[in-house]
């Protein structure tokens, strides 16, 4: 069971979820009176877990989707250009940076993370209006629970600001009244507007909440760590928001956490500690958002994306979550070479590191070293799990039993799983025969290798993968933040040394860890390389990494400027215009007071 803060009371936080939302398109709240609920502190501890639980299932998935699709590491993936799995093109879009403001995706995000902030706004204004005494509680109690919801408030305005910029309203009042309009007309001042706002925020609550002292009683709630490293990122990529880089401010705030100026943490010498069902006393984890099949459940997003219908006979499980079979990694490999007829993938085709594409994005899986204990297929053994990766062919069992089939346009066929996407088939495949380069429109059942972030127990174990709390925050990030300032400011070695002592747990011998591959400098490069290794999936490989490197629309990975689709081909370099997603089409409809973002 998780902490009582989180999940005991979510039968009470899901009630007053339901009382208290947010509409943005209509009016800003509609709620009944806040002193049916706060009686004791009991209730106040269920109305902040209601907003926890609101945040996770919104943020978790819909901003997972703009954040990753849209960048080099993962991709959707569907069938003879769309006659499988294309859901009507809301996720092709974004893997394809074709978005225009009607994009669904991108209007679910804004629904989504609106009324997460509006529920943070209508718990701060009854909370600032209680008498603690009244309610049994100090008065530093009260502040302590203010500056918890003000840092979650801030955690995902930060994450809408990341995605719309200065475009977004400024919005901190309860109750009805006029619908906020975009922080300002002008984009550049609005996004110093939201920028200031935010650190302001962060400042003003940060003393008043609690301080994790490895007792892990603050692992699954906003604690002082994580405002600060919430702050730490806005630092990092202030030169993305307004202009003005600020990688010495960040490394100072970096250098305060891993001090222990803000609570006791430190790197996992094991990694799956992180990601394990258990994973709210790893001292990695600074705050992860609590789960617990049939009370609060978003864990699912990090696997079953990836995974083949069959996966219940590969992972010896059964869930009542289903795979979606659409989700791959982004291709090392061309598709260039003899298909083998059997298993339906080329022989001998061209890494997309190596000439002539020479690229230095995407391909994540051959970046990760042969000697790096991840890289093997997902097993089961000796009471734990090794590798994190699906590839070749895919048998019951962790690879031990019959050999699983395929479904879709290789029903029947045996499943194996190929760095490469495309039409393997050649001519005999619907719509299109197999071209060197192909978009994520035609990537057939077995393409692609597959991700398994969090791993799934087998049934034996008793341990339900849903259950595994989702990671937000680790440590591992202060390292590599501190790297990376190190690294501006001329630092290598401190850089290097600062991200061996993450990488070197991912090596029998640690010596290997400073084989980078096709990285021979400790230069900007690489140092967005190992951003890229050590946070896949995790939800932030274009708004921590691509956008501060200008690499978003201005590098070259895959399928851009090599595929065409309908007769457009994909550019090299995209319009500057998509390094900002544009506010919904929807939105603008019910509020004339936003203002577009520039060039849509």
């Amino acid at each position: 069971m998780k902490t009582k803060y989180s999940i005991a009371l979510f039968a009470l936080a899901s009630w007053l979820l339901m009382a208290t939302g947010c509409d943005m398109n209509e009016r800003a709240f509609d709620r009944l009176d806040a002193g049916v609920y706060y009686q004791n502190e009991a209730a106040v501890k269920g109305a902040v877990a209601a907003v926890y639980g609101n945040a996770a299932m919104s943020y978790l998935e819909y901003f997972w989707y703009l954040n990753e699709f849209s960048a080099d590491q993962i991709t959707w993936r569907v069938w003879n250009g769309g006659l499988w799995g294309y859901d009507e093109g809301e996720k092709t879009v974004i893997s394809t940076h074709t978005w225009t403001p009607e994009a669904k995706i991108i209007r679910q995000t804004w629904e989504t993370a609106w009324s997460t902030i509006g529920l943070c706004n209508t718990l701060i204004g009854d909370l600032e209006k209680i008498a603690p005494a009244q309610i049994g509680i100090t008065d530093e109690k009260i502040k302590a629970y203010i500056s918890e919801v003000r840092t979650l408030r801030a955690w995902a305005y930060y994450n809408c600001f990341e995605l719309w910029g200065g475009a977004i309203p400024l919005y901190t009042a309860s109750g009805e009244g006029t619908i906020p309009p975009s922080a300002d007309e002008d984009f550049n001042v609005g996004c110093r507007k939201v920028f200031d706002f935010i650190c302001t925020e962060l400042d003003e609550s940060y003393p008043y909440l609690p301080r994790e002292d490895g007792s892990n009683a603050t692992r699954n709630r906003m604690n002082q760590a994580v405002n600060r490293m919430i702050k730490m990122r806005m630092l990092l990529n202030a030169e993305v928001f307004t202009g003005t880089p600020r990688f010495t401010e960040c490394a100072t705030l970096a250098n305060e956490l891993l001090k222990g100026t803000y609570g006791t943490y430190s790197l996992a010498a094991d990694y799956r500690d992180i990601y394990h069902v258990t994973n709210n006393t790893c001292p990695e984890v600074v705050m992860a958002f609590a789960m617990e099949n049939g009370q609060l459940n978003a864990g699912w997003m990090r696997d079953m994306p990836f995974l083949a219908y069959t996966y219940a006979d590969y992972f010896d499980f059964s869930s009542t979550q289903s795979a979606w079979n659409c989700v791959c990694l982004v291709p090392s490999f061309d598709n260039s070479g003899t298909v083998n007829a059997t298993y339906g993938y080329s022989e001998n085709p061209v890494c997309f590191l190596d000439p002539p594409y020479n690229d230095r994005l995407g391909a994540i899986y051959e970046r990760f070293h042969d000697k790096d204990i991840r890289k093997g297929n997902y097993k089961w053994e000796n009471g734990n799990y090794s590798g994190i990766f699906l590839r070749g062919l895919q048998k019951a069992k962790w690879g031990t039993g019959e050999v699983l089939k395929a479904d879709a346009d290789r029903d029947g066929m045996d499943l194996y799983y190929t760095d490469q996407v495309g039409q393997f088939e050649g001519a005999t495949t619907i719509g299109r025969a197999l071209e060197p380069v192909m978009s994520p429109r035609w990537g057939q059942t077995n393409s692609g290798v597959r991700l398994v972030r969090y791993p799934i127990y087998p049934e034996s174990e008793g341990k339900d993968f849903q259950d595994i709390d989702d990671v937000e925050f680790r440590w591992a990030e202060v390292y590599y933040t501190l790297a990376e300032c190190k690294l501006r400011a001329g630092d290598a070695a401190g850089a290097e040394n600062l991200v061996l002592q993450v990488r070197e747990r991912y090596f029998a011998n640690p010596a290997d860890a400073k084989k980078y591959g096709r990285f021979t400098s400790v230069d900007l490069a690489w140092m967005l390389d190992q951003w890229g290794q050590e946070f896949l999936c995790e939800g932030r490989r274009r708004r921590t990494d691509l956008r501060r490197f200008d690499k978003f629309t201005q590098g070259q990975w895959w399928f851009f400027g090599r595929a065409t689709d309908d007769g457009f081909s994909y550019p090299a370099k995209r319009d500057r215009k998509y390094e900002w997603f544009p506010l919904p089409a929807a939105a603008l409809s019910v509020n004339p007071g936003l203002k577009q973002n520039p060039n849509y």
